[in-house]
């Protein structure tokens, strides 16, 4: 029977007033991956549950502006349920969940997806989506259309009412405290106030907001405050102690600086910390003795599972993340427009050498751009080390790290400043059985998965703690004063809770500060962006601004609300702290400690004899490197020499990559080429997936005389 148009529309409206409940449902069961969890928040929090509907709502309510609503209502609605979806994913191999932020790291995610997923998970996912989108788009084309008149004016009016709605409710519950605006921790936060909101608001949120009090008048009382109280006390007590003590260093007297080499070492913690673990022996014996004989204490990161580069923000910068957008990376944001006060440029004026180095490819987080944001003068990234061992689950090994550490300090004449970022540990860790004979066995644990998922990072964790032990002693065995300083960025992804550790948070991590010279012994707990104005207090080094800060005010009643001030109008404001002109400008950033270069290049015939010698001096035991080495036998090859090639140097011929053998760190090889008179030759450190990271100089060959 053929229904009135008042119960046509009757039964739409019905329609899109609960589609919005089942998407919600959908999205949130995707994240909690538990249909007990999601109906306990639903029916424990029906007010937050019936908000993010309306969210939803009110991007479904668009389709009315259109004629193509089934294929709009359909992509709107495979949007929300496709990120409900990945959130799910996410927070199955990490604590924190999917943020907007995610969506300007895809790249990232791009990259590491094979260390979380199994190729067969992937493609299937590659498939559902490519399934997905060929269905959308036969939507667009073959979809039904609205075959009424469309109502402009009407149907903005609906929208627009839905959207006041929204905001209206939006201001109320914020009010009842229903939702907040604030995320202490953002992987409760969407717990609590579900996923719509919470992506929304990281969507929304970003930067750090005016503050009420801002002004220049309000900026200057501060200024002149630690103007002021630096006059009066030039010399902290740790500063007056370590001047006094023998040994020590006294900077108004001596001209040599310390070096100062920071690790941050990836998902590091001490996991005898953790109430129900028992191990066969010690997984971190040398970071342990270093703790019970150097400064050290606990470190309050700003993230659980993830997040290492707003570990490092905070501590290059000494800015706090709890002002920033929930889960907003700086280093996507801010630091992609502008530069920003850091260690490195206040270390700069004191004549210090800057270097960041990481085992990991220099592209991550955007790393290769950033760092010259932050005042550094060199990057040694993966793509510039020669790794030739990596984990299981293929991060590279982080005993790699020392003779680059060593490489940058013994780089220059004066003092250094190296900024180290590890890798080893990072997860996922396999539930499966990886590790057969593990030097550390773990117990205490409630089923096999779980104990081979903590045996794995344990053992990773001790092999970390190794390295800390080689760099120690190869740091004590240098001639120049060296100050090193050991943290972790952030937690495993291992599930715990603060209830399952001695100290109660899961966002803290520990530190040590060590030394080849004297120094006292001052064990405190700190927070990230705390650290390095600690350690150059310690050192009677008072450079930078927010260093002075943190040290003279971090126990007073208006020390955040300062902080707040200070960071926005550094990053955000008129710069009236530095006199309204940023001050800080990007460095020329330098890829490598030292220069790769090419010194020569010919063609050569390779004989059966040579191909053997090939193989014999190839660095690589890669079946795919030795296949390639003996195709070039009767060839006529392109031999490139030069200095510091690895497996990551290529050749570009005129502007155009080719496929590259790597024989050694002073030769590489192109097989069966004719190259035109005059040819350019490069070579380029290419990152996984074809980015470009640097050049050699160009050479040309052959060189053909014009005639």
């Amino acid at each position: 029977m053929k229904l009135s148009f008042k119960e046509q529309s009757t039964r739409s409206l019905l329609k899109f007033l609960l589609a919005p409940l089942i998407i919600n449902f959908i999205i949130e069961l995707c994240s909690r991956r538990s249909l007990g969890d999601t109906f306990g928040y639903i029916f424990g929090s029906p007010l937050v549950f019936l908000y993010n509907s309306l969210i939803i709502l009110a991007t479904l309510s668009i389709v009315l502006l259109f004629k193509r609503r089934t294929f709009f209502f359909t992509l709107i609605t495979t949007i929300w349920i496709g990120f409900g979806i990945t959130n799910g994913i996410i927070l199955s191999n990490r604590v924190t969940p999917f943020t907007a932020t995610d969506l300007t790291l895809a790249d990232l995610g791009l990259g590491i997806i094979s260390k979380y997923l199994s190729p067969t998970v992937t493609n299937l996912i590659a498939g559902f989506l490519i399934v997905v989108a060929i269905g959308i788009v036969f939507l667009f084309f073959k979809g039904p259309k609205y075959k009424g008149k469309l109502n402009y004016k009407k149907n903005i009016l609906i929208v627009a009412s839905v959207w006041a709605f929204l905001f209206l409710s939006t201001k109320v519950t914020l009010g009842f405290n229903v939702i907040a605006s604030y995320f202490g921790n953002i992987a409760f936060a969407y717990e609590d106030y579900g996923f719509p909101y919470c992506f929304s608001n990281t969507l929304l949120n970003t930067g750090i907001d005016k503050p009420k009090d801002y002004s220049e008048e309000k900026i200057a009382s501060i200024s002149d405050l630690i103007a002021s109280n630096n006059t009066s006390n030039e010399l902290s007590s740790d500063a007056i102690l370590l001047a006094s003590t023998e040994g020590g260093l006294n900077h108004e007297t001596d001209s040599d600086k310390p070096n100062i080499v920071m690790v941050q070492l990836e998902s590091f913690f001490d996991p005898t910390l953790v109430k129900y673990l028992q191990f066969s022996e010690d997984p971190v014996p040398n970071f342990r003795k270093l703790m019970e004989n150097y400064s050290s204490g606990y470190l309050t990161v700003p993230s659980v599972g993830a997040g290492t580069a707003n570990t490092e923000f905070e501590v290059l910068t000494g800015m706090s993340l709890q002002f920033f957008g929930p889960g907003e990376y700086p280093y996507k944001t801010i630091l992609q427009e502008s530069t920003a006060e850091s260690v490195s440029y206040d270390l700069k004026e004191l004549g210090y050498s800057t270097h960041a180095i990481h085992n990991n490819k220099g592209t991550f987080y955007g790393r290769n751009f950033v760092f010259s944001q932050l005042g550094f003068d060199t990057f040694t990234s993966l793509e510039y080390m020669n790794v030739e061992e990596y984990t299981p689950k293929d991060w590279a090994k982080d005993f790699y790290l020392t003779d680059e550490i060593l490489k940058s300090l013994n780089s220059t004449e004066g003092s250094d400043f190296v900024y180290t970022i590890s890798v080893q540990a990072h997860g996922d860790y396999p539930k499966e059985q990886i590790l057969e004979n593990p030097k550390i066995e773990v117990s205490g644990l409630p089923d096999e998965e779980t104990t081979n998922a903590f045996t794995y990072y344990i053992n990773q964790l001790y092999e970390v703690d190794q390295f800390v032990g080689e760099l120690v002693e190869a740091l004590s065995n240098i001639d120049e004063d060296t100050v090193l300083v050991l943290f972790g960025d952030h937690l495993p992804t291992l599930g715990f809770k603060d209830e399952d550790l001695v100290n109660n948070s899961i966002f803290q991590t520990e530190y040590v500060i060590w030394s080849n010279f004297d120094m006292p012994k001052n064990d405190q707990d700190l927070t990230a962006y705390q650290l390095t104005s600690t350690v150059l207090n310690s050192l009677n080094i008072d450079n930078g601004v927010l260093t002075k800060f943190h040290n003279q005010f971090k126990n007073t009643n208006d020390y955040l609300n300062d902080l707040k001030l200070l960071q926005y109008d550094m990053l955000y404001g008129e710069h009236y702290i530095y006199g309204g002109t940023n001050p800080f400008i990007a460095t020329d950033l330098k890829m490598g400690t030292y220069d790769i270069s090419i010194t020569d290049v010919y063609e050569e015939t390779t004989t059966t004899e040579e191909v053997e010698d090939l193989e014999t001096i190839a660095s690589s035991e890669d079946p795919e490197t030795i296949e390639e080495i003996d195709e070039l036998e009767g060839k006529k090859n392109l031999v490139v020499k030069g200095e510091n090639f690895n497996e990551f140097s290529k050749i570009y011929i005129n502007g155009k990559y080719t496929k590259t053998v790597f024989i050694d760190s002073n030769t590489l090889m192109v097989n069966n080429i004719t190259l035109e008179p005059n040819s350019s030759i490069v070579v380029t450190q290419r990152t996984t997936g074809g980015g470009k990271l640097g050049s050699t100089n160009e050479f040309i060959y052959p060189i053909v005389a014009e005639q």
